[in-house]
């Protein structure tokens, strides 16, 4: 893993930490055995849990996201929509902000974290996770200095 990555990790981890200290987010030893038994719970779930459980993800990406809030409380990141599509069972929720994301291509998990807390997860097949990890790498090549630098947003 490339500092660049480790750090961006890194901070997002402790973002997940601050986050977690201060909601009701369950301790990180619950989270690890929910995680553990395949209950990938939203709202409640933090990127250090699954680093902890699953290990260093393939691909982590970070960007200001646009979300279609659902009834579940899911938030559905407008990039897994269609153009000009809302997601089945949507009303009139919204949310957008600096999210995290990971993909795991061995267990064909993409998960996505905002305010350090899961909030949407999917299944996918390994290869779609690499074609995410390159559309990620491909995107992060015409960012600013400023957007790729954790430390300054």
């Amino acid at each position: 893993m490339n500092v660049s990555r480790l750090a961006s990790v890194g901070l997002w981890l402790l973002i997940g930490l601050v986050s977690v200290a201060c909601s009701g987010i369950p301790p990180l030893d619950q989270q690890k055995r929910l995680i553990q038994a395949g209950d990938l719970k939203i709202q409640q779930l933090t990127p250090r849990a699954f680093v902890e459980s699953w290990g260093e993800p393939t691909y982590t990406h970070q960007q200001f996201t646009h979300f279609f809030g659902m009834p579940d409380g899911q938030l559905i990141p407008q990039a897994r929509m269609a153009l000009g599509e809302s997601p089945q069972g949507w009303e009139t929720g919204l949310a957008a902000g600096d999210a995290f994301f990971m993909a795991y291509a061995d267990r064909g998990v993409y998960l996505v974290f905002l305010e350090g807390v899961l909030v949407y997860h999917e299944a996918m097949s390994a290869e779609k996770v690499h074609a995410v990890g390159k559309t990620w790498k491909f995107e992060s090549q015409f960012k600013t200095r400023l957007e790729s630098s954790p430390g300054l947003k």
